[in-house]
């Protein structure tokens, strides 16, 4: 396969997951890393270091709609992007030191767990009384709903915060947003509203990929050669997928995206047991 080939079919590759990963929650960046490796044959390290760089721009282009609409909570992003950034410059170390095999072990279960969680059903959960570090950072906010805007109130931040460390570490381990995690922590942890903590997660998760990435930058990890199709590709995908969402019925897309995703899983902890990545 000539360079020109290569380029176009990745940048295809990547504009089908984008779409996918727009209209099921997930992300694209999700199944770029296994389309990279298993279909392309691309080095894991510089498969995941292109997929950070989609995660950034796909991040960049959804999450200002969100803000400016005024469902995701700055204060709440903010304050939890110190955990995540955090992790995500160890996870970005550890990727250097683990084994490829073990991180296409790792890679594997993430991505049955997103795929489970990409087909639970979402239910807001009540909000209680806030706390004093709540009242003190201002993180309790309102968003908008068909009868006016809608108050909530911010639970269990420690624990919050100590989840986010870990989405942090898998996004600079594995080169994803982690977005999956970063929802359950919000939505059930945290209690935020189910579309606050998809919004919020959005608008974090380009920031915890710009930590990690940047390591893998420095490493030499980053190829224009395969992150630039990657990052137009997944960016073109998205805003497609984002624009149809509104209008499609994607119970089915769910679920078989969900079936290609495990399948992708247990090919990359197959590779990853047998040593061939």
């Amino acid at each position: 396969m000539n360079e020109l080939s290569f380029t176009v079919l990745v940048g295809l590759g990547s504009l089908v997951a984008g779409f996918l990963g727009s209209m099921t929650g997930l992300g694209g960046g999700v199944v770029i890393v296994p389309l990279l490796t298993i279909v392309f044959g691309v080095d894991l390290r510089y498969a995941i270091g292109a997929s950070l760089v989609s995660v950034i721009a796909t991040s960049s282009g959804a999450a200002a709609a969100y803000v400016r609409e005024g469902y995701s909570n700055i204060r709440v992003g903010m304050f939890l992007e110190v955990a995540t950034t955090m992790g995500a410059i160890v996870g970005a170390f550890l990727a250097f030191v683990t084994p490829v095999n073990v991180i296409s072990i790792v890679f594997g279960v993430i991505l049955l767990a997103s795929a489970a969680l990409s087909v639970r059903r979402a239910e807001d959960s009540p909000s209680g009384k806030s706390s004093k570090f709540v009242e003190r950072l201002h993180l309790d906010a309102t968003y908008p709903t068909p009868f006016g805007p809608q108050a909530y109130s911010v639970q269990h931040v420690p624990l919050g915060f100590g989840l986010m460390l870990v989405a942090g570490v898998l996004s600079g381990l594995l080169g994803i947003g982690s977005g999956a995690f970063k929802v359950i922590a919000m939505d059930q942890v945290m209690r935020l509203p189910f579309k606050v903590s998809t919004t919020t997660s959005n608008f974090m998760i380009g920031v915890t990929a710009a930590a990690s990435a940047g390591v893998y930058l420095n490493r030499g990890y980053v190829s224009p050669t395969v992150a630039m199709p990657v990052m137009l590709g997944v960016l073109a995908g998205s805003m497609l997928g984002a624009r149809v969402l509104m209008s499609a019925r994607v119970g089915l897309l769910r679920i078989v995206f969900a079936i290609v995703v495990v399948a992708m899983a247990c090919e990359m902890i197959h590779k990853g047991l047998v040593g061939n990545i």
